[in-house]
């Protein structure tokens, strides 16, 4: 009996760490470009088109940032489809390429939803689909 009573105290204790920390998580949430991006690129030589096929999830930290993003959402597409068409094709085939690109993509949005609204808002981006061709 003075083992559980032990227990309950230390959970009593715990409790409002607990329920603190909940609440101080962020809530993310995810929101699609669509329809999916399709859009040339330049193989080696200019004569050559090959295209790309891409479908970006884009994670926000707050449910709430959720109709900010969709709000701009144009914005953001259009940003997305110019810089995949500037990519060249060795950097679109390869698995680096995909994350520099990525990672291009990333920043241009968070700068585009920074001068838009002030603040970041856009966590991070997800490729949940990623085809080429040449």
């Amino acid at each position: 009996m003075k083992q559980f009573l032990r227990l309950i105290v230390l959970l009593g204790m715990l409790a409002p760490f607990s329920n603190a920390s909940a609440q101080d998580q962020p809530s993310y949430a995810y929101i699609g470009i669509e329809p999916e991006i399709v859009t040339n690129y330049l193989g080696p030589n200019a004569t050559k088109l090959g295209y790309v096929r891409v479908m970006i999830e884009i994670m926000v930290s707050d449910v709430d940032q959720l109709e900010l993003v969709e709000h701009h959402m144009p914005l953001l597409r259009a940003t997305a489809i110019e810089i995949f068409g500037r990519q060249p094709e060795e950097k679109v085939k390869s698995l680096t390429g995909r994350e520099d690109i990525r990672r291009a993509v990333l920043a241009a949005l968070q700068d585009h939803m920074l001068q838009e609204t002030g603040a970041k808002v856009i966590k991070d981006i997800i490729f949940t689909k990623y085809l080429h061709q040449k």
